[in-house]
C-alpha cells in the first residue's frame, strides 16, 4: 500500500511539472517577443528621427541654417510628438539625441522622450516632429544629470530658418537652445517652454546594454547598428568640425 502511496504522490509531481513546463516556457516566449518588438521599435525610432533630419533638410528655404548646424553642439530629433491622451494639455514624444565633442566628432547618441503637462506647439496639430538644436554644452549636461527644462534651466528660442542664413551676420546666436516643429509638411521655429527633455534609460539599456550608463553612451564615439540611420543623417548635415568659441 506504502508502495502505491509513493508511486501516486510520483506521478502526481510528474504530472505537476508537465503542467508548468509549457506555462514557463509560454512566460519566456512572450518576454523574448516583447524584448524583440521593443527593439524593433528602437531601431524604427532612430530611423524615423533621421529622416525627419533629412527631410527637413531638403527645404532649401525653409531648414536649419547650416551655420548653425556647424555651430551646434547638440541635435535631438523627436518624431511624432502627439498631444496628450484625453484632452488633457501637453504633448509627449520619443527621440534621439547627439552631441559633438570638443574636437568637433559626433558622439554616439542617447534615446530621450520629452513630455510636459502645459507646454504646445501648434493649436489644433495633433502630431509633430520636433528638433531641438544647442548651442552650449550646459544644456546637454543638465540632460545628462538629470532632466531639461526647457525655458526654465536652459534658455530656448524659436530657431531661425533658411538653410543658407548666416548665423553671426544676420542672425546671432543668444540661446542655448533653437526649437523647430514640423506639422503637415509646415516647419518653422517654435516655442515650447515648459516641455521636460528625459533621457530613456530603457532604450539605453536595450540597444546599448545594461552596463552602460547614459553618460557612457554620449561620451563614446562607438555606437550599435539600431542608431546608424540617425547617425547617418546627422554626419551629412553637420559634418564633424572645431567648435566655434
Amino acid at each position: 500500500m506504502k508502495r502505491y502511496l509513493t508511486t501516486a504522490a510520483g506521478l502526481l509531481m510528474i504530472a505537476s511539472l508537465t503542467s508548468v513546463a509549457p506555462a514557463m516556457a509560454d512566460s519566456e516566449t512572450k518576454a523574448e517577443k516583447k524584448a524583440v518588438k521593443e527593439m524593433s521599435e528602437d531601431a524604427e525610432r532612430a530611423m524615423k528621427a533621421g529622416t525627419v533630419l533629412d527631410e527637413v533638410m531638403a527645404q532649401e528655404d525653409n531648414g536649419i541654417p547650416d551655420d548653425l548646424l556647424e555651430r551646434a553642439t547638440g541635435i535631438a530629433v523627436i518624431p511624432h510628438v502627439v498631444k496628450g491622451a484625453m484632452g488633457i494639455g501637453g504633448r509627449y514624444g520619443k527621440g534621439l539625441i547627439v552631441t559633438r565633442g570638443e574636437n568637433g566628432i559626433w558622439h554616439a547618441p542617447s534615446y530621450v522622450h520629452v513630455g510636459g503637462a502645459s507646454w504646445g506647439l501648434q493649436f489644433g496639430v495633433e502630431a509633430t516632429d520636433l528638433i531641438l538644436v544647442f548651442t552650449e554644452v550646459d544644456g546637454v549636461k543638465a540632460l545628462m544629470e538629470d532632466k531639461l527644462e526647457l525655458g526654465g534651466s536652459a534658455a530656448v528660442a524659436a530657431g531661425p530658418v533658411g538653410r543658407h542664413a548666416e548665423v553671426g551676420t544676420n542672425l546671432t546666436i543668444d540661446s542655448g537652445i533653437y526649437s523647430y516643429s514640423r506639422s503637415k509638411g509646415l516647419f518653422a521655429g517654435v516655442a515650447i517652454e515648459g516641455a521636460v527633455v528625459t533621457i530613456d534609460d530603457d532604450a539605453n539599456n536595450r540597444v546599448y546594454g545594461k552596463d552602460k550608463t547614459s553618460e557612457q553612451i554620449m561620451e563614446s564615439h562607438a555606437y550599435p547598428a539600431p542608431v546608424k540611420p540617425f547617425m547617418d543623417a546627422v554626419k551629412r548635415h553637420a559634418p564633424a568640425i572645431k567648435i566655434r568659441s
